[in-house]
């Protein structure tokens, strides 16, 4: 075995253990930042299609993970600016109610408010799930999402501002 051939063994070990590792943490995020989790999906099987062709840099980066959860939030918002030319919102109550799931109140409220995230712009809703559902804190969000800790800050100060108004609406008996 040749020394590339053992280079590019190790390479394709090395990003299938990142996969392997953080595979289902880049779905979860994408899942917080789209609206269907079926293009959450599509969108992380494209990030990691070109994760892997550039792997050999990505992997010599300070941070692969924070260098691939910025590729993510990038598609995400680009996925939903494209997105948002096919769309047609349709006004609050015209559609037919669902019925929530039978699990528990606990899935419902998450299911809420993921539908409340999916209603807000794109940027915030990044903001707020690599800060809530990663845990990040605001310097590193910064960092992947190009912006300053201020702008990554007042993001999450109107985001969550718009949810409580949301969930206001909720209880207020309008959807």
């Amino acid at each position: 075995m040749g020394v590339d051939t053992a280079v590019t063994v190790t390479a394709r070990e090395d990003f299938d253990a990142f996969v392997l590792a953080r595979g289902a943490a880049l779905v979860r995020t994408a899942r917080g930042l789209l609206r269907d989790p079926q293009h959450a999906e599509d969108v992380v099987q494209d990030v990691l299609v070109k994760a892997h062709l550039r792997w050999a840099h990505i992997s010599r980066c300070d941070s692969p993970e924070a260098y691939v959860r910025r590729m993510l939030v990038n598609a995400s918002i680009a996925f939903w600016r494209r997105a948002k030319r096919r769309e047609f919102l349709m006004p609050d109550g015209t559609l037919p109610e669902r019925a929530g799931p039978d699990e528990s109140r606990r899935h419902d409220d998450r299911d809420l408010l993921l539908a409340l995230l999916r209603r807000l712009p794109a940027k915030q809703r990044a903001v707020l799930v690599l800060r809530h559902y990663e845990d990040l804190p605001d310097a590193e969000i910064a960092e992947i999402m190009g912006t300053s800790v201020v702008t990554v800050r007042s993001n999450a100060h109107r985001g969550l501002a718009r949810l409580r108004r949301l969930m206001q609406d909720i209880e207020e008996g309008g959807r």
